[in-house]
């Protein structure tokens, strides 16, 4: 008798920041020298680091204050931005909610129509607070509402969704052009969220200017409960940033990735920059900075969706100013804050002067236990 044949298909072990380490270098360099600048089209900013496109994170007035930091901050043209006048009123509904009733206030809040004249208002209102201006957009809005921030002023546009390809298939429409969208603004476009070299690598032939990284790491997103679809940060941060290395060898052209959710600490930054990032988007610690307009309550872009929720709103209260977030001096010992100190101390650890040699000379190996070798007092509390 002929025994049946069955087909196996093998799985590959994926990585996030808690299963690995940074391997120090052979030889140190001064943390004070280190060049953590970021360039995104013809723009550079002092530090590698976005503020995320979420409604409890990013208003006009955050814009301005991470643009003082050195970096940038993305406002979500589809969010209450471009929906009301009264912001802080809609956002004090969010907070105010029952745990049980928050995802029906956010559907309904959020099926208020956009604006056309407030993504106008709102745009300059980041200018004028000094900031570069990063709007972002979902894929089946672009057409419409990128011409607009761009007519407004918007100096960047971030087309962003859950899983983003340059190849989608659909009855209804004529798919998202990126290399088309890029003649029609004529400004830098960043794509995301991706998480795969596949993927990546068409997505940059398209012409865009950056990469988002990152499918359901964030705080308050639930896309790999509700879905089950995602991949750890490090293995999706390694696999896209080679997309871009190949990328870069072939045609000349330099697409920055930027690696979004999930990072808590400066270990977390440091690991994905060491991973290929050159830069990182951040929600969550952001969300819980003095400054931020929800005042310690996050929730993520896909948390409104009328039919299938991808987020929760979550309570991570108010704990720090954004100087000391990114720049300290910090009192805690867990790595929540100086995010921009850790960096640069790891980097001189290394022995890389700029983000480039970071990604030359940092080894990442293996390391589940790193976080608790040798820990023992401080998990027991013992400190």
């Amino acid at each position: 008798m002929l025994t049946p044949h069955v087909q196996t298909r093998e799985l590959r072990h994926a990585y996030g920041f808690e299963d690995v380490a940074i391997v120090p270098g052979d030889v140190t360099t001064n943390p004070e020298q280190a060049d953590i600048t970021l360039g995104i089209g013809p723009y550079v900013f002092s530090i590698p680091v976005l503020a995320s496109a979420m409604d409890a994170v990013v208003d006009p007035n955050f814009a301005g204050l991470m643009a003082r930091a050195g970096g940038l901050a993305v406002m979500n043209l589809e969010g209450v931005m471009a929906r009301y006048d009264d912001i802080a009123g809609v956002l004090a509904q969010v907070t105010a909610a029952d745990r049980a009733d928050v995802t029906p206030v956010l559907q309904k809040l959020y099926a208020e129509p956009i604006r056309e004249e407030l993504i106008s208002r709102r745009v300059a209102e980041i200018k004028a607070a000094g900031s570069i201006c990063a709007v972002s957009v979902t894929p089946t809005n672009t057409k419409w509402l990128a011409p607009i921030a761009v007519e407004a002023g918007a100096d960047i546009i971030v087309v962003q969704s859950t899983v983003t390809t340059a190849r989608h298939i659909s009855k209804s429409y004529r798919g998202l052009s990126f290399a088309e969208l890029s003649e029609m603004v004529k400004v830098p476009m960043i794509v995301g969220n991706c998480v795969t070299y596949g993927a990546a690598l068409e997505l940059m032939e398209q012409g865009i200017d950056g990469l988002l990284v990152g499918v359901g790491p964030g705080a308050a997103c639930t896309t790999r409960d509700v879905t089950g679809v995602g991949v750890p940060q490090v293995t999706a941060t390694l696999d896209c940033s080679a997309a871009r290395d190949d990328y870069y060898a072939r045609t000349g052209k330099y697409v920055p990735i930027l690696t979004d959710g999930g990072i808590r600490t400066g270990g977390d930054l440091c690991k994905a920059i060491a991973a290929g990032a050159d830069g990182v988007m951040i929600g969550t610690p952001m969300a819980q900075t003095v400054e931020a307009p929800a005042s310690g309550f996050n929730w993520g872009m896909a948390s409104p969706h009328p039919a299938l929720p991808r987020g929760t709103r979550i309570n991570v209260g108010v704990k720090a100013t954004l100087e000391q977030l990114l720049f300290g001096p910090s009192s805690l010992t867990d790595g929540t804050q100086n995010l921009i100190g850790a960096l640069k101390v790891c980097m001189g650890m290394v022995g890389a002067l700029n983000i480039k040699e970071f990604h030359e000379r940092a080894e990442l190996v293996v390391a589940p236990s790193i976080r608790t070798e040798g820990k023992i007092f401080q998990i027991a509390g013992s400190i």
